[in-house]
């Protein structure tokens, strides 16, 4: 089990190998999540606010799977689990390939092998978004527990997305909860990316 960075998400075909921008590996997002999960992870009975220290250093990937671990004791079976899931969709895509009837033998082969070239980055990116995901259910279960009602974070695009994230997921489940991300100033003219749950 392990996590690390791989690229953005590939376009395979039969014309070749290509990489969407805008599409980044989970991965980077993966730090400030678990940075913002330990730091939310405390008593919140007086303030129920959340300010992130930019100052707070960069976790390597053992710290980050130790970490989480802590969090999850089944952790490392259900990425298993998730993992052989995934593996098994990307066989599903090559059967498909193998069934076009639009395609010649020559294009299917080249089709499949791009496929199996980038099958191990694919599924490490995978994982890796396995971990973000589960890092984010946490976070979000702290709120809860917590009845945390904002978190504060500088405003760049990978805190944005963290706490985009953060939104989705207070709004699924059983049991929704309504929060709102915005922009704002704080008391110094800085911009910020503030996410405030309504709900307590």
């Amino acid at each position: 089990m392990k996590i690390k960075y791989t690229g953005p998400r590939p376009h395979i075909t039969h014309h070749g190998i290509t990489f969407k921008d805008g599409k980044d590996d989970k991965y980077v997002y993966l730090t400030i999540a678990i940075q913002i999960l330990q730091a939310i992870d405390k008593d919140f009975s007086d303030q129920k606010s959340y300010i992130y220290d930019a100052s707070t250093k960069r976790l390597d990937d053992e710290t980050m799977i130790s970490i989480l671990l802590s969090y999850e004791n089944s952790l490392e079976e259900d990425v298993k689990k998730e993992r052989v899931s995934y593996e098994r969709k990307l066989d599903e895509e090559i059967e498909v390939v193998k069934m076009k009837e639009n395609l010649n033998e020559d294009e299917k082969k080249t089709w499949i092998n791009n496929l199996e070239i980038m099958r191990e980055y694919r599924i490490q990116r995978a994982v890796n978004k396995i971990f973000y995901m589960h890092t984010i259910k946490e976070i979000a279960k702290i709120i809860r527990r917590e009845k945390i009602q904002e978190i504060d974070t500088p405003f760049f695009e990978k805190f944005w997305h963290v706490l985009r994230t953060v939104h989705g997921e207070l709004l699924s489940g059983k049991s929704p909860i309504n929060s709102e991300l915005k922009v704002e100033k704080d008391a110094d003219s800085n911009m910020i990316a503030r996410l405030k749950i309504a709900i307590f």
